[in-house]
Parts: structure tokens; sequence; C-alpha cells
């Protein structure tokens, strides 16, 4: 029987948690609400979960829970990424200055898990990750004695776990109509499994999912003949070394500070004696030079960034130049699709972060974007409803400029809000309440294709049908994508709108737009009927009504 945990059983637990994820992230992604092929979950989750073991092991379990819980934080995606980062920040913080863990000690970082969880959501919904966690806790917890043991008290998680999951569906209507349990508490099982499996002797090793799916780097893309123009993107973790420097006194502002000096992009934390470094550079060396006074390297990453292989026209956009003097204020945005991103950087966007629907953005890609727009106020534009809590999280992580978020959950609110954007009042608060009024008053519906059979909303939903819908509501349903999309056009009563905007994504022909375009000019002579190519996933059209 299993009395103490330390740090390097955490460790392994953790990562046979994130292998039994691995194995079952598609069964997650498939608990999807929506019969359209955007389940994201397990992935958000995984990645999040990696992120906590890009780590070094430490003797201390206080320390390795820190160090994963750091990870997660900036690895995490979408709203159950954030909570899973969330509940581990809270578990790291219970064991805070903890060499190897009793029983009740663990109970009560457990019940810290669920104390910073729920804090981490304004407004949290029973029936979700927070609940199976939460029920879960509160169940095993009670049933901790002098006899009980690691084995017994994960036993009763993993039993309550389920029992709570189970329930979902009785906590939120859209659950039970649509069949499926909570996905976010289906992937917290997984975790708590595969840890449960090596706590009882289970070897399990997991390579990380971001290391088997590399992508393919096009070296053409930088030639014998080029200009090093985007510098090289460098990243790596530091170990402070006795024999070099004072670790204790070790003054970590001047460091950072000289960094920004000779890089760009800076993002950097300390965490102990371990210093983690993201720099844009065009002479890495520089900086590895620098940095070694201090230390000796655990991890190392160099890019060029032209061949990274999520340049966009945003990040064309933004050579590498050393950081002025900050401007008022600057605009962070979210979305996938070229076209759509163009489009906002056309609208004014500094930065657009590549994400949306099934590929959330991370908090640290967030971080990221802010250091390159080099503003004193950065107004963020998430677009979509699962991406917000992590811009959330990622603000609060920044301390280098104002960040603002602006509750955008579609392309068409954030298109309307941006190019209606005015930052000549001077005083943020009336700015924000301005956007959030243009948000009201934008109606943004969908169409995209079914990949099974359901009710849902008093619709029939028959596979391969084009669907309609708006926010978290199916209205239409019809074999024809465009009559789809006039059905969704009427039930919007669009000709009540003054501009309706047509974005087509990347299974639509341009054919199939004008033809669309010239539908809905028929029908709807007063509104101004405009057409933006955006290539996006997904979603064949995206209709915006203003």
């Amino acid at each position: 029987m299993v009395k103490y945990l330390d740090g390097n059983m955490f460790l392994k637990m953790l990562n046979a948690g994130a292998a039994k994820l691995a194995e079952n992230k598609e069964d997650i992604n498939n608990l999807n609400v929506f019969p359209i092929p955007d389940g994201d979950t397990g992935d958000n989750m995984l990645m999040t979960a990696e992120g906590g073991l890009s780590v070094i092991p430490e003797a201390s379990l206080g320390k390795t829970a820190s160090f994963v819980s750091d990870g997660m934080l900036l690895s995490a995606r979408g709203n159950s990424g954030v909570i899973l980062s969330r509940i581990f920040s809270g578990i790291a913080k219970g064991l805070n200055g903890i060499d190897r863990c009793d029983l009740k000690s663990f109970g009560n970082a457990l019940k810290s898990g669920v104390k910073e969880s729920y804090g981490a959501v304004s407004k949290p919904v029973e029936g979700t990750i927070l609940t199976v966690f939460r029920e879960g806790v509160e169940y095993a917890d009670s049933r901790i004695t002098d006899d009980s043991s690691y084995e017994s008290l994960f036993k009763d998680l993993i039993a309550e776990f389920n029992r709570s999951l189970d329930r979902t569906p009785d906590l939120l209507d859209v659950l039970k109509e649509s069949g499926v349990v909570d996905s976010g508490g289906a992937g917290l099982i997984c975790i708590f499994n595969g840890m449960n499996d090596a706590l009882n002797g289970k070897e399990i090793s997991h390579v990380s999912s971001a290391s088997v799916s590399s992508h393919k780097i096009d070296v053409n893309m930088f030639t014998s003949d080029s200009v090093l123009e985007f510098g090289y993107c460098t990243e790596f973790l530091l170990r402070l070394q006795n024999s070099k420097i004072d670790v204790e006194n070790f003054d970590f502002d001047s460091f950072s500070k000289h960094l920004n000096e000779i890089g760009d992009s800076v993002v950097t934390f300390a965490d102990g004696t371990i210093i983690k470094v993201h720099v844009h550079t065009k002479t890495p060396g520089e900086v590895l030079d620098y940095c070694q006074k201090f230390g000796e390297f655990l991890t190392m990453k160099i890019e060029n960034m032209t061949l990274q292989h999520n340049e966009t026209e945003s990040v064309k956009k933004q050579t590498f130049k050393k950081k002025s003097v900050k401007k008022p204020y600057g605009i962070v945005s979210v979305a996938s699709g070229k076209g759509i991103k163009e489009t906002f950087i056309n609208l004014g966007c500094d930065f657009v972060v590549e994400g949306g629907q099934s590929m959330n953005p991370s908090t640290e890609d967030f971080i990221k974007a802010f250091e390159e727009v080099n503003a004193e106020t950065i107004l963020v534009y998430p677009n979509n409803g699962n991406i917000i809590l992590g811009a959330q999280q990622a603000a609060e992580l920044y301390n280098e400029a104002e960040i603002r978020i602006i509750p955008t959950k579609t392309v068409g609110e954030g298109y309307a809000a941006i190019s209606m954007l005015d930052t000549s009042y001077g005083i943020t608060d009336d700015i924000i309440n301005e956007q959030k009024e243009i948000i009201d008053s934008v109606v943004t519906g969908v169409i995209s294709k079914a990949v099974r059979d359901t009710e849902k909303d008093g619709i029939a939903v028959t596979k391969d049908d084009y669907i309609g819908f708006v926010g978290d509501k199916i209205i239409v349903d019809d074999g024809d994508k465009q009559d789809a999309l006039m059905l969704l056009a009427e039930k919007l009563n669009a000709s009540r709108y003054d501009i309706l905007l047509l974005i087509y994504g990347d299974s639509v022909s341009e054919d199939d737009c004008r033809e669309a375009e010239k539908m809905l000019r028929a029908k709807y002579k007063r509104t101004e009927i405009v057409s933006i190519y955006g290539g996006q996933p997904i979603y064949d059209y995206i209709l915006v009504l203003e």
C-alpha cells in the first residue's frame, strides 16, 4: 500500500494520465453536443497535460507539482484545458513546501484544486468538469481514515467521478438533448484512470503528441539568396548554477531587462532555480552566451521563423525589429483561414493568433502575441466562446501591459467590433463599453455539414445535411448548402439589417459564393450584401448581420 507520495511518483502518475488520455482523445472529442466535426476537448486537454510534463523531475513533490502547474497554465487550451490547468495549479498550491505527502495532506491539495478551478470561472456551470472533479474529491476525502491508502483514495475518486459524469446530463439540458455526457469530465476521468494505473505499478510511457505529429518543413522557403528577416525563435530552460553565480540573490529583473535589449518578443519567468526563456533574435548565439553566464541549459529549441509551419500573413507583417516606445492601444485577434486573417489585419489588428473552433490557441500563444504588439493597453478579441477563458488566463499572467478582453464569441462579432473600434476616447472603460454594445447588435449564423443524425432544438438533423445555427441553437437543416444558407437568412430576418456579410470557407467554391450572393441580393434588396473569402475550415458559410 502506498501511504506517501513523492515527486517522482507524482510525475509517473501524470505521465500515465496523459498516456491514457491520448488513447481516448478521439472518443472525448466525439462527445460533442453539435453534430459537426469541431469536437476538440480531448486534444485541448491532452496538449494542456503534455505542457505540464515538459519539465524536469524534482525530488521534492512540492517543486515537481509547481513545475507541472506552470507548464499546464501556459499550455492550456479551451475551457476544459484551462480548468484542468487550474485544478493542478490548486493542487500544486496545496502541496507547496511538501517533500512527500501523506493521504490527508493530498486530500487537502485536491480540495485546493476544487477551489482554484471554480475561482477561475466567473460563472461556474454545474454539469461540467468542475462538477465531476468537485463531487469526486468531496466523496473520496470524506472516506479517508487511518487505514486508507493512495490506492483506496483513487478507487473512491474514480468511482465517484464516473457516477458524477453519468449525472451531468441531468444538470445540463444541452447534454441530455444531445445524448452525451460532459466531455471535459470524461477527459478528467481518463487522466485519473491513468494515474491510478501507475499508482498500482503499471509501467507506462507517453510520447508527446507534439513530438510525433511534427510538420514538414519547407526548406525552400529560405534559399542561398534569402535574407534573414524574421530572426530565430529561441526557447530554452536554464538551470541556475551555484558554481557561476549567487543563486539565492539572482537578479531576475536585470536578467530580463538585458534579454529585452538584445532580443525581441521576450517571455521569461523563473520557478526556483529554473528560468524559462522565449526570445526572437537574429543572433541566438549572443543570447545563449549571455544566459550561460548564469547556468546551464536543460532544453533548447531554435527555429528559423521563415520556416515555422504556423507562419501567417500576420507574422509576415511583423518583421523582426527592436521595440520602440509603446503605443497607447494594440489589437490582438484570433482567427483561422487565410482570408479571415488577412481581413483582420486590414481592419487594423496588430497580431492575429492562429486558432478557432477545433484549434484553440494556448495561454502561451496569447502571451507571445502580447509581446509582439508592444502597446500600453491591448484589446483582445477571442472570437470563440471556448477561447475566452484561455485569453483571460493569459491576461492574468502577463504584466507588461494592460490586457482587456473583448468577449467576442464569433468571427462576426470580432469583425463588427474591430471595424467600428474608436480609441480616440482615451478612456479604456468607455471604449470597452462601446465595443460590447456593438457585439450585442450583431447576429452571426453559421452553415456546416452534419456528421451524424440527431435531434436538437426541435430540428431533426440528418447526417451529411447542412445545418444552420446561431450560438448553440440549430435553426435549419437542409440537404443543399445554398438552400440551407437562404433558410438561415430568412429565419434570422435578414431584411431587418443594413449589412449582410457573407464569409465563405475553404470547402466552398467561388462560383458557389457568387451564386449565394446573387440569391441573397434578389431577396434582400434593401440590405447591402458583401462577401469575402475566409478560407475557414468546418464552417462552409459564416453569415454576419449588422
